[in-house]
This record gives structure tokens, C-alpha cells and sequence, in this order.
């Protein structure tokens, strides 16, 4: 049986799992991996527009690994539509570097997962083998990191070296042309950050359980002794 500070410790590392987990999912479901705002070039040209009136023309976007929207002005109003990256809008982008990102954060979760079951494991017995207690944790805290850490480098690739929010936005638009004047990364990819630095931070709590803390001494009562005097009497 593992002693008290090692269960706290433990135990505390396997609640920074569950939360990279939770960090991880919550970032592949949701639909903010990067925010924007687009211009629609086409009616500005058609109108000749003027630094006052190009408000009119101004939309928004946002997309994730799976979905997004967008609203876009050209003049008429308004008009907002769903962006879908499956099946189509993959091969527009460039699809195996998207499918990279989410295969990495599949395998992050993966070993988040498995990184969970050994402090569960470490919490409630001893191990017997070092891949089973810190050694372990650490390696499969490094990897899910890593793993994670990866996922996010090859969006910001994606992002900035192959135009992915302007493909995105002009996706099946024949008549007009949308120019991407302001993006950034929304908070689901900071989510995905986050989960990075979440076992970076689970590697120096599994380090504590090394630490030896000092064990509470309880003073024995002293005994009488009895003398010749005492037997005297």
C-alpha cells in the first residue's frame, strides 16, 4: 500500500489527466480553431467602395477540424452559410496535413488515457516493475505532450504556410472573391495548448511523489522506575 502523500499525489496527477482529456475532446468538438474576419473583394470592386463603406462588405468566419460558418456581405445584406470540412472541403485544403492534426490529437488523448490508468494504478499499490510507476508516468505524460504538442505545430503550418482560412472561405464561391483581412487562433486551439502544458505540468507532480516527508513521531510515555529507596517503603 502505497503511503498517504503518494495517494494525494497520484491522485491529483489522475485529475490533471481527466482534464487533458477533457481539454483535448472539447477542442476536437468545438468550432473555433481560428476566428476571422473576410472582405468581399468583388462587390468592393463593382461599387468602388471607400474606406467608410467597406464595413459593408465585411463578414466573419470561424471553423474547427470538422465544421465551422461564416457570414458573408457583398452588398445584398447578410448572408450566413455552415462550413463542413468533411467530405468535400478536405481536398480543397491541404487535406493530409489536416488529417494529421487530428490523427495526433487522437493519439494524445490515446496516451492521456493510458497515463490516467497507471496513477490510478500507482494510487492504489505499490508497482513491482519501474515502467509501472514514475518512470512510466513520466514516458507516457512526454509522449501524450509531445503528440499533442505536434497537433497544434502542424495547424499553425497548415494556417500560415498553405492559406487554410482563405481556401476555406472561398470554398465553392463562383461569383465572388474573399480576401481574409484579420485571423486568429481561436480558444479551441488554445485548448489543445493547454492540454500540452497540462502534462507538462502532470510530470513535476509525479516527481513530488520522490520527496520523503518527514514521519510524525509520537513521544512514548516514559516508565517508573523503581529504585531501592521505593521498595523501602
Amino acid at each position: 500500500m502505497p503511503s498517504l502523500w503518494k495517494r494525494i499525489v497520484f491522485s491529483f496527477a489522475s485529475i490533471l489527466c481527466i482534464g487533458s482529456v477533457a481539454l483535448l475532446v472539447v477542442a476536437l468538438c468545438t468550432e473555433r480553431w481560428i476566428t476571422g474576419t473576410i472582405l468581399c473583394q468583388t462587390g468592393v470592386d463593382l461599387v468602388n467602395a471607400s474606406n467608410p463603406e467597406l464595413a459593408q462588405f465585411t463578414g466573419e468566419i470561424y471553423f474547427g477540424l470538422f465544421q465551422g460558418g461564416k457570414t458573408r456581405k457583398c452588398g445584398l445584406g447578410s448572408r450566413r452559410s455552415k462550413i463542413f470540412i468533411f467530405p468535400k472541403l478536405v481536398r480543397k485544403i491541404n487535406g493530409g496535413l489536416h488529417m494529421i492534426v487530428i490523427f495526433f490529437i487522437f493519439i494524445a488523448i490515446g496516451f492521456a488515457v493510458v497515463s490516467l490508468a497507471f496513477c490510478i494504478y500507482n494510487a492504489r499499490k505499490v508497482p513491482y516493475q519501474s515502467m509501472k510507476g514514475p518512470l512510466g508516468l513520466y514516458l507516457w505524460n512526454l509522449i501524450a505532450a509531445l503528440f499533442g504538442s505536434l497537433g497544434f505545430a502542424c495547424f499553425i503550418a497548415s494556417m500560415r504556410h498553405h492559406r487554410l482560412t482563405e481556401r476555406v472561405a472561398n470554398f465553392q464561391e463562383n461569383l465572388f472573391r474573399l480576401v481574409v483581412l484579420e485571423e486568429h487562433l481561436g480558444f479551441s486551439f488554445w485548448l489543445c495548448v493547454a492540454s500540452a502544458v497540462t502534462h507538462g505540468a502532470n510530470i513535476l507532480v509525479v516527481a513530488s511523489s520522490k520527496i520523503h516527508l518527514p514521519k510524525i513521531q509520537t513521544k512514548k510515555p516514559e516508565e517508573p522506575t523503581v529504585t531501592g529507596d521505593d521498595l523501602l517503603y
